[in-house]
């Protein structure tokens, strides 16, 4: 196992273990790893890899279109401001946007309420060569609401107790839709990116000070900081139960965003370069077609 692989796998959520988060560094740049680098050259080291990554992407991303064969969905999911726009920004630069769609869940419409809660997520994933992106996702079904409960009222479920059974069958629902999605040819990845309610404070300030990015800024989101543990414990909750190894969960550090963008872009490489892409074959026929069509173009005067 290379440094590059040994280091991804630190972030992942094995199945079977607890997510720990409460262990993990939201604010991690490197560990033991490089010792002697000084921040500006973890910080460069990092932009490289997310540059490097983000090219290798866009190879990958041709290859899943031309094969026409898989999707891959990607799930992001956090606390508020912990850069999940940023993510797709500059991770996806590069990629040709008509193989990538992003898709952004709001509050339910009353068509979206009339259905299950995984109507609209299965409306809206990638289809094969396509990345696909949940900018949030099913998985507001258990952590805003199991943090909010009140919430479920507006789904018109039928009654019962809301308590732990209820979630649990929730995350066996989730389970198996994406198992249902892995063994149909769209690979599903996911990243909780891990910030600190201090780090969280800073860009929450950084909105309101900085001209231009005010409007990014939603005081609601405050009151909901108030519950910042009751939300993290919902997540923890969460990935525990839903990291599975058809669709694993990544806890990404959030307090730098030049590593969180670092780890994203080497995850989804990685992950595409796994599912065996190949080129499509061209037959004898098409072949010796494409022959022809060279020969007339050569022919033609210059």
């Amino acid at each position: 196992m290379d440094t590059r692989e040994r280091l991804l796998q630190q972030f992942i959520v094995r199945p079977g273990d607890a997510a720990g988060l409460a262990a993990r560094d939201p604010g991690w740049t490197g560990g033991p790893e490089f010792p002697d680098l000084a921040d500006d050259e973890r910080q460069q080291r990092a932009i490289d890899a997310r540059r490097l990554g983000s090219a290798e992407l866009a190879e990958a991303q041709e290859l899943l279109w031309a094969s026409d064969r898989y999707a891959l969905l990607v799930v992001l999911q956090a606390m508020d401001a912990a850069g999940k726009d940023s993510v797709i920004k500059h991770v996806m630069h590069g990629v040709n946007p008509q193989g990538v769609q992003v898709v952004s869940f709001k509050k339910p419409s009353s068509e979206e309420l009339g259905h299950d809660f995984l109507w609209r997520i299965s409306r809206a994933l990638p289809e094969r060569g396509r990345i696909g992106i949940f900018n949030r996702s099913h998985y507001e079904e258990v952590v805003a609401l199991k943090v909010h409960p009140e919430w479920l009222e507006p789904q018109r479920l039928p009654p019962g107790e809301r308590d732990e059974a209820f979630w649990q069958a929730r995350y066996e629902d989730i389970n198996g839709f994406e198992r249902h999605l892995d063994r149909s040819g769209t690979k599903v990845v996911k990243f909780f990116l891990h910030v600190s309610r201090a780090a969280q404070k800073e860009r929450f300030l950084a909105r309101l000070d900085q001209p231009g990015k005010e409007w990014k800024f939603n005081a609601a989101d405050v009151a909901e900081r108030h519950r910042f543990d009751e939300y993290r414990g919902a997540f923890e909750d969460a990935l525990t139960a839903t990291s599975t190894p058809w669709a694993p969960w990544y806890v990404v550090p959030a307090d730098h965003w030049w590593i969180t963008q670092a780890i994203v872009a080497q995850v989804l490489v990685d992950t595409l370069l796994g599912l065996d892409l190949r080129w499509p074959e061209v037959s004898p026929e098409e072949h010796a077609a494409n022959l022809q069509a060279r020969k007339e173009l050569e022919a033609e005067p210059r």
